[in-house]
């Protein structure tokens, strides 16, 4: 139970963190005349490509860290409503 809140946690900061990291480099990108800085047309195919990439895997720890954080939240609610059946069952 505490393994999914755990990895949720996790999960949710790794891909914020992944998206803040991209979006922080592509803004500090432009040079003051308002071009991208790359070094050749190679690097910069890949390093967009890399950013896409990167961004769709970001997407997808967020999404897996907010699934975790629900399916704890509903073993939490499972676990709580089996405590009170075990109260409330007459001797």
């Amino acid at each position: 139970m505490v393994a999914s809140l755990v990895i949720g946690i996790i999960f949710l900061v790794a891909g914020l963190g992944l998206r803040y990291w991209i979006n922080r480099r592509k803004f500090y990108r432009p040079t003051p005349m308002g071009a991208e800085g790359f070094s050749s047309y190679e690097s910069s195919v890949f390093i967009k490509l890399i950013e896409k990439i990167g961004k769709w895997v970001a997407y997808a720890l967020i999404i897996f860290g907010l699934l975790s954080l629900w399916v704890y939240s509903r073993e939490k609610k499972e676990d709580k409503e089996q405590q009170n059946v075990k109260i409330q069952k007459p001797v």
